[in-house]
């Protein structure tokens, strides 16, 4: 019977899905995954023991014995094709530009954030990406963001998504019995996202939502809202930064090959895999507030959180925000082809996530102190142009178009701005412009020390080590 063992090797723990307990060691054997863990083995294995395999293949240095490298294909979303040999096996603009996923998420640890020099240039990924150059015409350079408390962001756009979808679906069942045009507004969790009318052949009208893909799912994660889940993010971070090809993007049901990218390596990273790092990601601890130590820091910040809000700042950064479940379904309801689905599964793997002290409300719903309304807003105007500097439009979102940023772990997370070329708090306050700009000029108004103790509150939102 196949089963799980742990075992410490330099004070790593490795868990290996082994035939046999006495299974012999590879002597010289220079690959940082050893094992993987395979879809049908998930339900016979403790949460702690799949969330080790996720930690595992997170903090892993990938070799070329793991799969690393693409040699054949590029870093697109979708399997494309390249020449062999255009570019050496690491490249720091079309990559893989890394060896590990800790190796830019790593402040102030694992799951963590990046500085500059971890940068990522993230482009369409069609056959001729292989370029040379940072000018912004071939891709969009992007921060490394910190993935702590991603689960619970997650959970939040499910329910947020299955809110808006229902609201959709009601609207046309109304206007279909009443024969008449019906117009709602999409709200969910406080966050209004536009409205959309239904016409009484059943015809919807998206012309005027707001913030969100039209199909009406959040899609929380990436600086412009493009990845629905920690597992489509990992699936093509594994390919774009690594090489590292997952079948249920690049298997044989899609590319009629098991080696897409031809490098004689065949099942990189399995399904259980891709279940465990997505796992291990979503119990990432949740960011903290924590005080400065002197009286005189403390009553400032706390001063400054009331500021925070007169300023209207928590309009779009909204402080918290209420969910109703923390049981995480993997896969997701709302994956795409490509992605594990739960159409896919004969069973949805489900795991508790902790709720490590969230407040609750009168209605018993958790309070995600996550600092943003998940929606996208127009950030940058002629006056305040800095966030417009882009140039390469992603899933046809404006150039000047972001999704809010998460707060919570502002304090831990410098550089900021999605280029993380922006070295204070202060100074990126002062870039919004858009949408943001009554905020910012709200901001502005304050005294010199009344702006000081509103990034005296962001510094006290920080990250913790795990």
């Amino acid at each position: 019977m196949t089963r799980l063992k742990i075992i410490t090797f330099v004070g790593i723990l490795i868990p290996l899905c082994t035939q046999a307990a006495d299974q012999i060691p590879v002597i010289g054997d220079e690959r940082a995954v050893t094992q993987h863990i395979a879809l049908s083995e998930l339900e016979r294995l403790a949460p702690e023991q799949i969330i080790a395999q996720g930690k595992l293949l997170f903090n892993a240095k990938f070799t070329a014995l793991d799969g690393a490298g693409r040699p054949a294909s590029t870093s697109a979303e979708i399997p494309v094709k390249k020449r062999v040999d255009l570019t050496p096996a690491m490249f720091r603009t079309s990559g893989p530009d890394s060896n590990a996923c800790v190796g830019c998420h790593n402040q102030p640890g694992s799951g963590g954030a990046g500085e500059f020099v971890v940068n990522v240039f993230a482009s369409s990924g069609v056959v001729n990406v292989d370029f040379d150059t940072l000018e912004p015409q071939f891709s969009n350079e992007r921060g490394t963001p910190h993935l702590h408390g991603s689960g619970l962001v997650e959970l939040l756009a499910r329910e947020m998504s299955a809110d808006l979808q229902e609201i959709r679906r009601a609207a046309v069942a109304s206007a279909r019995s009443q024969q008449q045009r019906i117009s709602v507004k999409l709200i969910t969790k406080g966050v209004d996202f536009g409205e959309l009318s239904v016409n009484p052949d059943g015809f919807i009208d998206i012309a005027k939502i707001q913030g969100v893909d039209h199909d009406l799912i959040i899609r929380p994660f990436s600086q412009k809202g493009v990845f629905t889940s920690l597992r489509q993010f990992s699936i093509n971070a594994m390919n774009a930064h690594h090489g590292i090809q997952s079948n249920e993007r690049w298997g044989k049901q899609w590319t009629n090959s098991d080696d897409f990218d031809e490098d004689n390596f065949t099942a990189e990273i399995s399904s259980g895999d891709l279940t465990a790092i997505s796992l291990y990601q979503a119990t990432l601890p949740t960011p903290v507030q924590k005080f400065a130590e002197h009286p005189l820091l403390q009553e400032a910040a706390a001063q400054g959180e009331q500021l925070f809000r007169q300023a209207a700042c928590n309009q779009c950064h909204i402080q918290t925000l209420p969910l109703t479940s923390l049981s995480f379904a993997e896969p997701g309801p709302y994956n795409a082809a490509g992605n594990l689905r739960q159409t896919d599964v004969a069973a949805v793997y489900r795991y508790q996530i902790d709720s490590q002290g969230l407040d609750r409300d009168q209605q018993g719903n958790w309070l995600v102190p996550i600092f943003s309304d998940l929606k996208r807003h127009v950030i940058a105007d002629v006056h305040k142009p800095h966030f417009a500097n882009e140039r390469l439009s992603q899933r046809f979102i404006a150039i000047d178009e972001f999704m809010s940023a998460k707060l919570w772990g502002v304090g831990s997370t410098a550089p900021y701005g999605h280029r993380g070329d922006v070295s204070t708090l202060m100074e990126v306050i002062m870039h919004h412009g858009g949408e943001a700009q009554g905020a910012r000029e709200k901001f502005e108004a304050f005294s010199d020390l009344q702006r000081r103790k509103v990034v005296e509150f962001l510094k006290s939102l920080q990250l913790t080590q795990g």
